[in-house]
């Protein structure tokens, strides 16, 4: 099965470079244990556009679609053999990056 692992950020700061390397571990890690899909980093919530074309009218929103303190900072999918692996490999990333993680399956 399939993971989302949400990488959440308070403030506007990148990841240091102790953090960049430790995300490198890890992502080698899942990598080499067969875990690793997909993973990227975003650029900061300022540079979103929101477009709404409910309706037949197309309204384009620079910005993010919520203004929060947190935001999504990036993020992993993963294939764990189950939830608890997942939840597993998810604490260890939350340590790698130094920030809070959110775990979702996906359908």
């Amino acid at each position: 099965m399939m993971y989302l692992i949400s990488v959440i950020a308070a403030g506007a700061g990148l990841a240091t470079p102790d953090e960049m390397a430790a995300i490198d571990v890890f992502n080698d890690r899942l990598n080499s244990e067969g875990h690793w899909v997909f993973a990227g980093g975003l650029a900061p919530p300022g540079s979103a556009t929101v477009i709404d074309n409910r309706g037949g009218q197309s309204i384009i929103t620079d910005g993010p679609f919520l203004e929060s303190k947190e935001y999504l900072a990036g993020f992993w999918i993963i294939e764990a053999a189950d939830l608890d692996v997942a939840l597993r490999l998810a604490t260890e990333g939350s340590r790698a990056c130094n920030r809070k993680v959110e775990v979702r399956p996906l359908r």
